[in-house]
């Protein structure tokens, strides 16, 4: 089924202008979301990794600090 959007020129212009040989408006919207939907997979890699990192960093952290506590007599005064 094919339908018929309407855009503000402004929005066609700038279609206009993304446009390469003879592709279509629908080509370049669909490219555009390919180009998006591939921004956020790659995001989302990057957040996990870097989540991963610093569980990593925090995990040496918590094992360094167990290896001292036992050297320290931690107690708390008021």
């Amino acid at each position: 089924m094919v339908t018929t959007i309407q855009l503000n020129e402004n929005v066609k212009k700038e279609l206009d202008r993304l446009k390469t040989n003879k592709e279509t408006y629908e080509q370049i919207i669909i490219n555009l979301m390919k180009q998006v939907n591939e921004q956020k997979r790659n995001y989302i890699e990057l957040m996990i990794e870097g989540a991963k990192e610093t569980a990593e960093e925090s995990l040496k952290i918590t094992k360094e600090f167990e290896a001292i506590e036992e050297d320290f007599d931690w107690e708390w005064k008021d």
